[in-house]
């Protein structure tokens, strides 16, 4: 089991456009401007809130203390959160202006909250902080849901919070979060300064990259990153970059984080949940003391294409024996991004089971067994896929040439 003192992983992401960067709101006298009666969207009030999917605007858990104790640690600085069905998510984000590709998508997004809050302006020119926490409430449910679908499984497969698993029957975690005891976690600051204070403060990092941590005693997976450091000015890109994070911590959870999931897998699955939804924006995982990977492009196929008719394609069995994001080139990310892809697409059944007997491996004592996962994996994608990774190859690369 990973320590909760280690160091999970960094994340760079790349973006098409750099905007202007907006400043933190001030704090007024009195009441703090994130109070959640100050919402002028669902005012804080529990019914409406309830009705939009909302379960607070702050006052839970988050991070090693609460969403007070962030307040309090960042007192320059505005938090707006929200808490969702699934999600815990802090934004210390200032009010955007979409440009005028980001319209459609937004309005449309901003269209479906307003069926419960009244007060939302679909067509708003600036989205103000309050309305971008909804926005971001909105969006990483549909990524939770979409995470489902892939994985095939049901909220009502995972246990309830407290229940107790018994040696012998089926084991699925150890609590509802598809197998996680608490909420996912998300908190978005303006500043790398800002995103130090707080992983220096939490857990004793000092950062300025994006950061997955894991809170085990409370089962809770994390996610923190901050605008300028990363890029991530434009709203698609914050967008995707967050998708990606949490498609990656969702695998991890599932089932309860108690060992690694295959990098290739994990790394396959954040490319292809971020490019489903906007292929411009791009993030890499990188190893602690490597700098990643800079580049970026929308079109992926292209380059695997290119990667299989000069047979310079990674194989099956060279991406499961990637073991850090250092040993990750550009083409094991186009690699694992374009076999997930026709795994997803093409054979969906055998993707969700591979996933599934992957996480929650007990052994007979009962506990956790991420031993031996390369062979493991070699006999569980076997099972799943009904070929070896010689014939999962072929197959691959005859859909990329066709596609």
């Amino acid at each position: 089991m990973e320590r909760e003192n280690m160091k999970r992983i960094g994340t760079i992401v790349l973006c098409c456009l750099i905007v202007s960067t907006a400043g933190a709101q001030k704090r007024g006298r009195g009441e703090p401007a994130n109070a959640p009666e100050n919402c002028p969207y669902c005012f804080g009030d529990p019914a409406l809130m309830t009705a939009s999917g909302i379960v607070s605007h702050g006052g839970s858990h988050f991070g090693k203390t609460d969403t007070g104790g962030i307040d309090t640690l960042l007192a320059s600085l505005d938090i707006f959160w929200i808490e969702s069905a699934h999600f815990v998510i802090g934004l210390g984000l200032a009010p955007y202006k979409p440009k005028q590709a980001e319209k459609a998508k937004i309005r449309a997004e901003l269209t479906e909250i307003k069926k419960t809050l009244e007060e939302v302006n679909p067509k708003a020119k600036v989205i103000d902080p309050w309305l971008r926490a909804h926005l971001y409430a909105l969006r990483m449910e549909r990524a939770w849901d979409r995470w489902l679908e892939i994985m095939q499984v049901r909220p009502e497969d995972f246990p309830e919070d407290g229940s107790r698993w018994m040696i012998g029957t089926e084991y699925w975690g150890e609590g509802p979060y598809v197998g996680q005891a608490a909420k996912y976690e998300i908190l978005v600051l303006p500043t790398a300064q800002h995103q130090v204070a707080f992983l220096r403060n939490q857990f004793g990092l000092n950062h300025p990259i994006t950061q997955r941590w894991n809170i085990l005693d409370r089962g809770a997976l994390t996610v923190t990153t901050n605008l300028i450091e990363n890029d991530l000015r434009n709203d698609g890109a914050l967008h995707g970059h967050l998708v990606f994070n949490t498609a990656i911590n969702m695998l991890d959870g599932y089932k309860n984080y108690s060992y690694d999931t295959p990098r290739w897998i994990s790394e396959g699955l954040g490319h292809f949940s971020e490019r489903e939804i906007n292929p411009r924006f791009n993030s890499f995982d990188a190893s602690e003391g490597f700098g990643g990977i800079n580049r970026n492009e929308s079109n992926w196929v292209g380059p695997v294409r290119k990667l299989v008719q000069s047979d310079k394609a990674p194989r099956l069995a060279e991406m499961v024996g990637l073991r850090t994001y250092a040993e990750f080139k550009l083409k094991h990310h186009y690699t694992c991004w374009s076999m997930t892809a026709f795994m997803i697409s093409e054979m969906p059944d055998a993707y969700a089971c591979l996933n599934g007997e992957l996480h929650g491996i007990k052994a007979a004592d009962g506990q956790p067994d991420g031993s031996n996962m390369r062979e493991k994996h070699r006999r569980l994608f076997r099972e799943c896929f009904a070929m070896n990774y010689i014939e999962f190859d072929t197959a691959w690369r005859k859909w990329v040439l066709s596609s």
